[in-house]
């Protein structure tokens, strides 16, 4: 899941596990090649469930 800014740009700023609670309103669903472009991207990966981990990102 990736959670979004708010505006116009809509781009992901955090990225949780799925059936994570704090999950926010402004999220959604996206593939795993996405969750690791986010990634890389430097985007943050939540802190309580560490999506990054679960997919073996190395970043």
């Amino acid at each position: 899941m990736a959670q979004l800014s708010i505006g116009r740009d809509r781009r992901a700023i955090l990225v949780h596990a799925g059936g994570c609670h704090l999950i926010g309103k402004r999220s959604r669903g996206i593939a795993r090649d996405q969750v690791l472009r986010a990634l890389a991207e430097d985007v943050e990966a939540c802190d309580h469930r560490r999506p990054d981990n679960a997919l073996g990102w190395m970043g």
